[in-house]
């Protein structure tokens, strides 16, 4: 683990610090989706001595940009009250030269329009230097209301060439100012991405999941302190085909990672923390399947677990067709809860994210990579039977 020296305001490129051993060591399609969604029994598992149940309400998708043909990678965060925003890269295609990240905000059961965030004109004019593209954002809203977003950039090279740019809003999201590139390697903070939800700390912060994939592929995580300052970075266990972690506190200063294997595995890897996150435990491969794809999860506010995952149908011709919410009552042990959509083969259901407000679990994901879809599940309990 490296620790940060105290930094603020508008510095937008830090000295990279040594975090590890360098690199070697559409209408017919969406018809199919509304008929899935369409409200069905609720689903039932026990958690402990209590069932979560989780029964469908809504399925829709988000407005999207007029006349941009490709979405992907949305990122919920859940402002004070019962809002959210979601947080999505679109454009022509992924790496375009169009491409944006773009907000709308969920208020009174409706979204808004979208509007765009940032592109890699204003970025780069921010930063300094020439952005070629952008991606991935992932975005959480402190206790003081300000909404930090992480966004995925690069100069010049692909994806693993990537950099993480932080922004800020002080108007819930209205406008962001960049604040800086985190810190995140030796190689000129370079291939660092984000895709997955923060978590809070007890002291007020949060921890980004963050990964590197520029040769071996692993994750890492970022503490911010309550002003949103970085404050250290570590790598999360020792794996080299592991990537976008998930990341859900279990109690106490345990946690839990659920990662995308990229390696020969298939099945969703796993590690634990039980000092707040700061050093990391591998755990075997779990039961489920996982053939490279992102996956989130999330502690319920009332107990249990929830987590969206892509399920693997053995003849299917694409490893992203069937999107399932699974429960847990530890975050180790997972049991299905609700199909979220299970397409045909080809199809793409993908990169998902989760948030509660109130007592309703709110998912969206990439649909067909063409839009973002927008679930909403009632959430209750009931006691089971001894």
């Amino acid at each position: 683990m490296r620790r940060f020296g105290r930094s603020r305001g508008t510095t937008f490129a830090l000295c990279g610090v040594l975090l590890m051993a360098a690199i070697g060591a559409e209408a017919s399609r969406w018809g199919r989706e509304a008929a899935s969604a369409a409200p069905t029994p609720p689903a039932v598992r026990t958690l402990g001595q209590e069932q979560v149940v989780l029964t469908p309400r809504s399925a829709a998708r988000i407005e999207m940009p007029r006349g941009v043909p490709a979405a992907h990678a949305s990122a919920l965060a859940a402002l004070p009250g019962d809002d959210l925003l979601a947080f999505w890269w679109a454009g022509e295609r992924e790496s375009g030269a169009d491409v944006k990240v773009y907000v709308a905000r969920w208020d009174d059961g409706r979204w808004s329009a979208p509007r765009p965030v940032v592109d890699r004109d204003t970025l780069g004019d921010a930063l300094g230097f020439a952005v070629r593209r952008i991606g991935n954002p992932s975005a959480w809203v402190a206790p003081d209301g300000r909404v930090h977003l992480y966004v995925v950039a690069t100069g010049l090279g692909g994806w693993a060439a990537s950099r993480i740019v932080h922004l800020v809003s002080a108007d819930e999201g209205r406008s962001f100012d960049v604040q800086r590139v985190l810190p995140m390697s030796p190689l000129f903070n370079t291939s660092a991405l984000v895709r997955t939800s923060p978590v809070g700390a007890a002291d007020g912060g949060w921890l980004l999941p963050a990964y590197f994939e520029l040769g071996n592929k692993y994750p890492m995580l970022v503490s911010f302190d309550e002003d949103g300052d970085p404050r250290w970075i570590t790598r999360i266990g020792s794996l080299t085909t592991a990537l976008q972690p998930a990341l859900v506190a279990v109690s106490g200063r345990e946690m839990r990672a659920l990662m995308r294997d990229h390696g020969d595995d298939r099945r969703l890897q796993q590690a634990v923390s039980r000092d707040g996150g700061e050093s990391w435990e591998d755990l075997p491969a779990s039961g489920l399947a996982n053939h490279d794809s992102s996956v989130a999860a999330l502690r319920l506010r009332d107990g249990g677990f929830v987590m969206l995952h892509n399920e693997q149908i053995d003849t299917a011709a694409s490893p992203r067709q069937w999107l399932r919410l699974s429960v847990s009552a530890d975050a180790a042990s997972w049991a299905p809860g609700v199909d979220v959509l299970k397409g045909l083969p080809g199809d793409e259901f993908s990169y998902p994210s989760v948030q509660q407000v109130g007592r309703e679990l709110h998912v969206t994901y990439t649909f067909q990579r063409q839009a973002i879809a927008h679930h909403v599940y009632d959430i209750s309990y009931a006691r089971t039977e001894r």
